[in-house]
């Protein structure tokens, strides 16, 4: 993961029109044109999923660490590069001089340990993987959609892709997974209702170009731009269309000149027409625009959808604890300032290579799912409402959302006192007011041009309360 091309098309993104809803999927057959392409709506699906879990699961998962030097992402400086904190660049990152990786590896692999010698490794630790207890414990954090990686910038893929990669360095059986991970996981996960979609690192293959990756003049640098890897790519992409027809195509980096990226998206719409596309093909056509690690200040017409870890990383990184682990409220409170501003939350977990996922991470899977469970109908399939964030006069950090008549307001965090004015937000008659999760109906009173709450005695739940004002936005 970086964001690469991919931040200026995100940025480009903030000034498009938002694309319009669909549920019917008639269209005529798309072509591999901008204006085709710009005409596929955004599906109702997406735009009120919310949620997503996105997967970093390969041969990096074995030896699953990174240095922790670096808490923010500042992916530009040679410092950064030396000692990147996601886990899922060990490839890249081990063959600096220097770097804190590659004196891990040599120390517990040896100098002569080469990369892909993970390959049976991971094959073998993989055999233990439950594809249905990953499905079930994604519904149960309260996700819509799963994402996972079938190919990161290491070559290695999570289905036995039959397409041929004509380096001769690496031997064909050290390039995928003896498993079929793509398949089985997309089975389990529609078993449980939710929506499968694939990531693919089009922009690096580091069995095409190699690297390593140094200083930020390489990022661009170690793109393969040949017509083999153009093939290539093309030929692979296609394999997870006509196999697994993902209902999020989720490209990394860019797509190379000689893949004809508007040819592979125009052929994505054509065989899952209510499918999304992601903005980092390298053309001005996206569906949704995918920051990473990074918030916006403000409701944005364009959908986005924000991508980070748990943690520091998005592969497994052993070194990681609670610290490096996002808290529980802040968790959800991410969640609800995102849905607020019209994006959904891409969230990874990063397995260990037996498939366990850390307990750290479940522990705040668990504590996203119970808090959606009470307040899930303050996220999902609403909208932003005329603004997103505003205050109480006690100073209280509010997000609001909307559901047809409904306003929803979101404090973060335990409420300061006793009573919430809500700024901004005037009495209105015959509107109820409610707490999610507490049945009463809660008193209120104008206070000016603002709204007084009583709030209840006892809160239900903890991390953030919503008040759900219905009939409020007429």
């Amino acid at each position: 993961m970086i964001r690469g091309a991919g931040l200026f098309l995100f940025l480009a993104g903030l000034l498009m029109p938002a694309g319009r809803l669909c549920t019917a999927q008639e269209h005529a057959p798309y072509e591999p044109t901008l204006a085709s392409l710009d005409s596929h709506p955004l599906p109702q699906w997406y735009a009120g999923a919310k949620l997503g879990i996105f997967i970093h699961w390969g041969l990096y998962s074995v030896p699953g660490w990174a240095p922790l030097s670096h808490p923010s992402h500042d992916f530009t400086s040679a410092d950064y590069i030396k000692n990147n904190p996601y886990a899922e660049w060990y490839l890249n990152v081990m063959r600096i001089p220097g770097s804190p990786t590659q004196a891990y590896h040599r120390e517990h692999y040896g100098a002569n340990f080469s990369y892909y010698d993970f390959a049976p490794i991971f094959n073998r630790e993989s055999k233990k993987w439950n594809p249905d207890e990953w499905a079930k414990i994604f519904r149960d954090a309260g996700a819509r959609y799963v994402v996972l990686t079938t190919k990161h910038h290491d070559g290695f893929t999570l289905w036995p892709s039959t397409t041929v990669n004509p380096n001769p360095s690496i031997p064909q059986n050290e390039r995928h997974a003896e498993r079929d991970i793509v398949g089985e996981l997309t089975a389990a996960v529609r078993q449980q209702g939710l929506k499968m979609g694939l990531y693919y690192s089009g922009g690096y293959d580091w069995t095409f170009n190699s690297g390593p990756i140094e200083t930020a003049a390489d990022y661009e640098a170690a793109k393969p731009e040949t017509q083999a890897y153009g093939d290539y790519a093309f030929a692979q992409i296609h394999e997870l269309i006509d196999r697994y027809h993902p209902a999020v195509l989720w490209d990394d980096i860019d797509w190379p000149k000689t893949g004809r990226p508007m040819q592979v998206e125009a052929d994505y719409y054509n065989a899952v027409p209510d499918g999304v596309i992601d903005d980092r093909f390298g053309i001005k056509h996206a569906d949704f625009v995918s920051p990473e690690y990074q918030n916006l200040d403000k409701i944005s017409a364009k959908k986005w959808e924000e991508c980070r870890g748990l943690g520091r990383s998005f592969g497994y990184n052993r070194a990681e604890g609670e610290a490096e682990t996002i808290a529980p409220a802040d968790l959800i409170a991410l969640l609800v300032d995102i849905v607020s501003k019209n994006g959904n939350l891409l969230l990874d977990v990063g397995p260990e290579d037996d498939g366990t996922i850390p307990p750290v991470q479940m522990e705040r899977l668990k504590a996203l799912g119970a808090w959606l469970k009470q307040n899930g109908e303050a996220i999902y399939d609403t909208v932003p409402w005329e603004r997103a964030v505003g205050k109480t006069v006690e100073g209280d950090d509010l997000r609001f959302t909307r559901k047809g008549s409904d306003l929803y307001v979101t404090i973060l965090g335990a409420p300061k006192g006793r009573t919430a004015t809500i700024v901004g937000v005037a009495a209105r008659p015959g509107m109820q007011v409610t707490m999610l999760g507490h049945a009463e109906p809660l008193e209120t009173r104008a206070a000016g041009d603002n709204l007084q709450v009583t709030l209840p005695a006892h809160l239900p739940g903890n991390y953030a309360y919503v008040l759900k004002l219905a009939g409020y936005a007429q």
